[in-house]
């Protein structure tokens, strides 16, 4: 068959998005089709690494980013049973980047800028309420099968790109494995208008404990005070409704940090968290990116990030290949410097973070401790940690795979 000249994405995500903005920017046509019937209001994600503003700047993104975003130079790792602290400094690395801090802003205010700035791009389209199905791909093109309004309609194009989520239907349709494991507790959100600095927490803080420890976030939220996003993990055994029942959650909180009077909890919710990557990323005209591709727990704020990189890359390699180069290498590329990034870096790193928080035996987490401390004090090792905790150190391992 003879394929229209354009990209389908499947999934209005942030990556599925920022790829097509990509794409639209170098007169690429690009159509979007999205199961929802508007952009998700994800409540998970939200802290972005110096890369991944880096590679959102030239599209106007980073700068409404930091309209409502909150910058976060210094954050913290800190043991709930000794109250040792290791405190890292962003700053460490301004001569290696323009954004030496995180940037945090809640995922779902991420995705309407981005949509924004893609609705005004004359070669771009998207389409709500349309569920991808199935597609046939060749040598020529794809054909892609999608649902609307209970009709189905066959959709043609060059390329396929699979940017939808962790239950990707696309992967799926390919049969790639998706190796790797789920992580027996789920990981429970709370929200509060509280200020926990005033306690001496950084706006980004990992507190390690044997039985329960903690992952701090400030964002911005809807009133000029921010809110702070509060994650343990928990029993999945135990009914859900247990955990949120107010007086529960407030127990739980002044366990944690104790105030005077209750605290005000604007919001909870659950995540099942997973490590896994699909063992192909790529058949022939379809392609995989974003959580469709690879998943992490979030301790360490890899896993949009990645993603972001991911469309990066392949935002690169499709204007290459829309241009004349060769499909085949770049595509190729494209798989193992990102798989290799994720494995290498954003797997293994989130899984060494969470092992961190979780160590029980006394002494290796008092050694653990110990080494991080002298770490964060001595600023040549601090900026090692920092170049890999930023993921700076990722971004570089894929560039460096031929």
């Amino acid at each position: 068959m003879t394929s229209p000249q354009r990209v389908i994405v499947a999934g209005a995500g942030p990556v599925g998005l920022m790829t097509a903005l990509g794409l639209a920017t170098q007169n690429i046509p690009v159509l979007v089709v999205e199961q929802e019937p508007a952009l998700t209001l994800d409540l998970r994600a939200g802290s972005y690494h110096p890369p991944t503003l880096e590679m959102m700047a030239p599209y106007g993104i980073t700068d409404r980013m930091h309209e409502t975003g909150i910058r976060v130079p210094i954050w913290q790792i800190r043991d709930r049973r000794s109250n040792a602290i290791a405190e890292f400094d962003l700053g460490l690395l301004s001569d290696v980047t323009p954004y030496p801090y995180r940037l945090h802003l809640e995922q779902h205010k991420l995705t309407p800028i981005i949509y924004d700035f893609l609705q005004r791009q004359p070669t771009a389209e998207v389409r709500f309420s349309t569920s991808f199905v199935d597609v046939s791909n060749d040598a020529d093109g794809v054909r892609v099968t999608v649902e609307s309004a209970g009709k189905q309609e066959v959709l043609e194009g060059s390329w396929l790109i699979g940017a939808d989520g962790g239950r990707s239907t696309v992967r799926k349709s390919q049969n790639f494995a998706f190796d790797g494991y789920t992580w027996p507790e789920l990981f429970f959100v709370v929200s509060t208008t509280y200020d926990l600095a005033q306690h001496g927490y950084a706006k980004n803080a990992y507190i390690a404990d044997p039985e329960e420890w903690i992952a701090l976030f400030k964002m911005p939220g809807d009133r000029p005070e921010g809110m702070w996003r509060v994650i343990w993990p928990v029993d999945p055994s135990v009914s859900e409704d247990v955990y949120q029942q107010p007086a529960a959650m407030e127990e739980r909180l002044q366990k944690f940090q104790p105030k005077a009077g209750p605290y005000e909890v604007l919001y909870s919710s659950f995540y099942r968290v997973h490590q896994r990557v699909a063992t192909r990323w790529r058949n022939g005209r379809v392609i995989l990116a974003g959580d469709a591709a690879h998943l992490n727990n979030p301790l360490g704020a890899f896993g949009l990030n990645s993603g972001v990189h991911d469309a990066s890359n392949l935002i690169d390699k499709l204007g290459r290949i829309w241009r004349g180069e060769d499909a085949d290498a770049l595509l190729g590329l494209y798989e193992r410097q990102r798989r290799t990034a994720c494995v290498e870096h954003v797997q293994a790193n989130s899984i060494r973070n969470k092992r961190l928080l979780e160590e029980k035996d006394p002494a290796l987490r008092r050694q653990r401790f110990e080494e991080l401390q002298r770490t964060a004090a001595t600023p040549e090792l601090a900026r090692e940690f920092l170049l890999t905790s930023s993921m700076i150190t990722s971004v570089r391992r894929a560039a460096a795979v031929a």
